[in-house]
This record gives C-alpha cells, structure tokens and sequence, in this order.
C-alpha cells in the first residue's frame, strides 16, 4: 500500500475505509456522509471530494468521482492504494428498458463496454462484471427496504450527447444501431461509469458494485408512455440501498 498523498484525491493512508461509495457528483457526496457515524471531510481537490466515518464500527468512506470513466478509475486506483478493497457506485441512468421507470433502482450486473477506458485495462473480450457479494447485497438492500429495483446489463458510454443527440454526430448511423441492438437484448438503463470500475476492480483484485437511480427512461418518453417532462431526481433511495449493502457486507465479514 501507499502511504504517499494520493496526487488527485489528495489522501494519504489512513484517510479513507476498506469499503468506498463512489458518486459521480461532488454534491452527493455530504449527502451520503450524513450516513455515517462521525463523519468529516477528509479533501476536496477537482472532482474528488472524500468524507470518511464509520458503519457498524468499521471505517468507511465516500468519494466523488466526477463525470466519465477516466476520472473514475483514477479515483479507484489510488483509493486502492490506501487500502479500500470494496467499491459500491451510487449514480444516475437513464432507463432504456421499457420496465424501468423513472425513480426506480437499477443494480447492475454487468456493463457493455461501449466507452475507451478499460480497454486500457483488458481486451474487449473481456465483460466487465459486477461482484457476486456486493450485487447480492444490494439485492438485499433493496429488497429489504422495500425499493422497486431491477437487476441487470447496463449500457456504458463516454459521450452523453452521443446517446441523447445521436442525430448531430457524423457517425449517427453506428449510434443508432447499436442502441436498437441493446434495446433488443433487454438491456436496462445508461450511464458512464461502471464498465470502468467493474474493468479496474478486476484488474485490482478489488470488488465493486453499482445502484443507479433512474432519472427518466427516453424509451418510455418516445412511446408516450411517461409524459415529456418526466424527470425524478432524488436520488436517496439509491443512497440508503449502498449504504444498507455496505453494512450487510461488514456485517457479513466480506
């Protein structure tokens, strides 16, 4: 382990838990400390903001990771560095899957691979996989409180306006196909980060697992099934399922 200050999340050894929620957004992450027992902000440098405290005795942190699987790897690594040993990503999606609605949980199983970082880490072959233990925790999690939840394959991709103005980019032809292909393979929502994470976290050694919040599904806007301006964006519930799931881990010894 390193005990040298991490260069972007400006933290050293000691600073951070073995278990680590990872949120996108800077902004969620006081949400997620208010969780913890004794919690306090640890550093806040770019994207990375830490807040680090405690969950049935055992020392926890949050960490933001910013947008895109870059910024999130990064975060990761040097989190690994310092000794965390399991992730859980709380995040946003949008529903692609018709039985995804707006404000329910999505708890990733795996994730297509259509964004640049991890191939840094493994060929494409390679599917990039949620933990067993973590997966299943939040499965629990969510069943336990009660949470409409689905669990599945989520689409990953490094341009969000790629997905959501595919018609302005001059390779429209290939965006379009192959979101017709995961809509056909029943793929359940899209985000950013998690093909990274699940890729690093393999790489590592390390385990990681994803809740998402779905903001909105573009699918069911499309068919006129939810009204246009349908768009749900507290995302507590995905929070108090990741932090459920971390306590069913400790709980578990995992």
């Amino acid at each position: 382990m390193d005990n040298s200050l991490q260069y972007h999340i400006k933290c050293k050894k000691g600073d951070v838990g073995e278990y680590v929620i990872l949120p996108g957004d800077p902004g969620r992450c006081e949400k997620i400390a208010k969780y913890f027992d004794n919690a306090e902000l640890v550093s806040y440098n770019r994207e990375y903001k830490t807040y680090t405290g405690s969950l049935l005795g055992k020392r926890v942190s949050v960490t933001s990771t910013g947008i895109g699987g870059p910024s999130a790897s990064i975060a990761m690594e040097e989190l690994i560095k310092l000794g965390a040993h399991t992730f859980i990503r709380v995040g946003t999606c949008g529903g692609i899957n018709l039985k995804v609605e707006g404000g329910d949980l999505v708890i990733a199983t795996s994730a297509i691979r259509h964004e640049g970082t991890s191939l840094e880490y493994a060929p494409l072959e390679f599917p990039a996989t949620a933990d067993f233990d973590v997966t299943r925790a939040l499965y629990d999690a969510a069943t336990r409180l009660g949470f409409r939840h689905h669990e599945g394959i989520v689409h990953n991709k490094d341009s969000f306006y790629g997905q959501h103005s595919p018609e302005s980019m001059p390779v429209s032809y290939i965006l379009k196909d192959k979101w017709e292909a995961w809509k056909a393979l029943g793929v359940l929502a899209s985000e950013m980060e998690s093909a990274a994470l699940f890729t690093v976290a393999s790489a590592r050694g390390v385990r990681c697992g994803t809740v998402l919040h779905t903001v909105w599904n573009q699918e069911r806007k499309a068919l006129g099934i939810d009204p246009p301006d349908m768009q749900i964006e507290d995302t507590d519930n995905a929070v108090r399922c990741a932090i459920e799931a971390v306590k069913i881990l400790i709980a578990q010894g995992k």
